[in-house]
C-alpha cells in the first residue's frame, strides 16, 4: 500500500478496501497460518504445542506488531511464529518441512475461497450493481486473493526463518542446517535488504501471478 501511495496509485476508496483487507489478514487469515503450522506439528507428533497457546484461532495469540504494520505498508508481514519441537518428531527434517508447508497451503486455500466467491459474484451481479457498489466488492475480493498469495510466496522464499527454509533444510546436511538456525537473524535482515533491493521480484512476479490466476480459476 505504502508503494502504491508514492506512486500516486493510491485512491482513497481504494486505500480504505486495501487497510479493510488487510485488517482481515491480521486477524483471519494470519491466525489461520499460524493454526495450521500448531495443527500439523501436533499431528505429527509435537503434543507440546498443545500447551503454547497457539493451537487458537485467536488472533491475539499470533499477531507480531511489526509484522502487521509490514503487511500494511508493503503487502507482506509475518505473525508469531509457532515454537514447533521437533525433538518430538520421528523424521524431524521431512516433519519440520510438512508442519512448514501447512502455513503457506493455507493462504493458498483461503485464497481459492476468496477466488469462488468472486467467480459467483461476478456471475452474478448486474450491471448496475456493478457500475455501482458492486465495483468495490470485487475490488475488495481481488485484493483478499492477492494479498493470501504475496503471503504464500513470500514465505515460500527458502531463507531462514521463512517456511521455505524448513523445506530446503530435508536436502542439507544437518551442520548446514544447524548453521542457518544459528545465525537466522542476520538471514532475516538480509532477506529483506534483497527484498527492497528488488533481488526476488522477477520469480516472485511470474509465482505470485501463476498462483493468484489459480485461486481465481482462470486456467
Amino acid at each position: 500500500m505504502l508503494f502504491n501511495a508514492i506512486r500516486g496509485e493510491l485512491t482513497i476508496e481504494t486505500a480504505i478496501l486495501q487497510i479493510l483487507v488487510i485488517a482481515l489478514m491480521v486477524f483471519l487469515i494470519l491466525p489461520i497460518h499460524e493454526f495450521a503450522h500448531a495443527g500439523v506439528a501436533l499431528l505429527l507428533g509435537d503434543k507440546s504445542i498443545k500447551y503454547k497457546g497457539r493451537l487458537s484461532l485467536n488472533p491475539l495469540a499470533h499477531i507480531d506488531p511489526m509484522g502487521a504494520l509490514c503487511m500494511l505498508l508493503v503487502g507482506f508481514g509475518w505473525a508469531k511464529p509457532v515454537p514447533v519441537n521437533p525433538s518430538y518428531f520421528k523424521r524431524p527434517k521431512l516433519y519440520m518441512a510438512l508442519t512448514a508447508l501447512a502455513g503457506p497451503v493455507s493462504n493458498i486455500l483461503c485464497g481459492m475461497v476468496g477466488g469462488l466467491i468472486y467467480r459467483l459474484a461476478v456471475s452474478n451481479m448486474t450491471v448496475d450493481f456493478y457500475l455501482g457498489f458492486g465495483q468495490y466488492i470485487l475490488m475488495f475480493l481481488l485484493y483478499y486473493v492477492v494479498i493470501n498469495v504475496n503471503l504464500a510466496v513470500f514465505n515460500m522464499i527458502p531463507i531462514p526463518p521463512l517456511d521455505g527454509s524448513k523445506v530446503l533444510f530435508l536436502f542439507l546436511p544437518q551442520r548446514a542446517v544447524e548453521f542457518c538456525y544459528r545465525y537466522q537473524r542476520f538471514f532475516f535482515l538480509g532477506l529483506y535488504v534483497l527484498m527492497f533491493a528488488g533481488a526476488f521480484s522477477g520469480i516472485m512476479g511470474y509465482a505470485t501471478d501463476f498462483l493468484v490466476n489459480i485461486c481465481l480459476f482462470s486456467f
